[in-house]
């Protein structure tokens, strides 16, 4: 009765269901571990921005994702040349740029300062001068994702795409520290520019209602073949059986 299961055309038809129920599975368990990179990453921001504020040079740089957004202090002078902005830049729902400056640290090595976000087509203020001590947030170098465009380091660099450190690096004669700073505390800064806001630990992608969606869609379809095959097994129930004929010989046949 089943036989007909292993027919080519059934073949095909089971292949086509396991492909499917396969790859809607193998994607509800990439959004599921999505999920959970998420909320590593909420509780992780949130932790180290928690954080009491530590002096900038006690941080052990060794693995900068290790120290990313905990909440430092540094105290040095800005540097005035080179000096960039970040263009591009949208926060809060309006677009401007970000005013980018070298550090210049005791110990003579430079801090890369992101000083904060400056909406519109307002003047980007220069930086202050003297020397400061101010608080920010670490973060890692930024790097150009797929089909993005990198800056160019080895040219004289004013609007840049990003805080790329390899590339700004390549702008200083002293040595550039691997992590730079998102400013927090204004108190030296003009009024127009406002701290870099955090990460939004609250939005992104639904990652959970997308796993469901998934994992329902792979049910559906696995429920779809088993309705199939029982519908072709009582087709074929129903089906009076073909019987011989009947050879009956020529004397007898009236």
């Amino acid at each position: 009765m089943y036989k007909f299961l292993l027919t080519p055309k059934w073949i095909a038809f089971h292949l086509l269901c396991l492909l499917a129920i396969g790859g809607m599975v193998t994607a509800g368990l990439w959004q599921w571990g999505r999920l959970h990179d998420r909320q590593d990453f909420k509780a992780e921001v949130t932790a180290r921005s928690e954080a009491e504020v530590v002096p900038f040079e006690s941080l052990d740089l060794t693995d900068p994702a290790s120290v990313e957004w905990r909440r430092v202090s540094a105290t040095g002078t800005y540097l005035t040349d080179p000096q960039f902005q970040v263009v591009n830049v949208s926060q809060s729902g309006a677009s401007g740029t970000d005013p980018v400056n070298g550090l210049l640290l005791e110990d003579g090595t430079v801090l890369i300062v992101n000083r904060g976000f400056v909406a519109g087509a307002d003047a980007v203020p220069d930086a202050p001068s003297g020397q400061v001590t101010i608080t920010g947030r670490v973060r890692r170098s930024r790097t150009a994702g797929f089909g993005e465009a990198s800056d160019d380091g080895t040219q004289a660099l004013t609007q840049i795409r990003r805080v790329d450190l390899d590339a700004l690096s390549q702008q200083f004669e002293q040595d550039v520290q691997p992590v730079y700073i998102d400013q927090l505390d204004m108190q030296y800064e003009a009024a127009n520019v406002q701290p870099v806001a955090p990460p939004n630990l609250d939005g992104g992608p639904p990652h959970l209602s997308y796993t469901i969606q998934w994992f329902t869609f792979s049910i559906a379809v696995l429920v779809g073949w088993v309705l199939a095959v029982r519908h072709s097994v009582n087709e074929r129930k129903g089906k009076p059986k073909k019987r011989k004929p009947v050879l009956i010989p020529e004397q007898y046949a009236s």
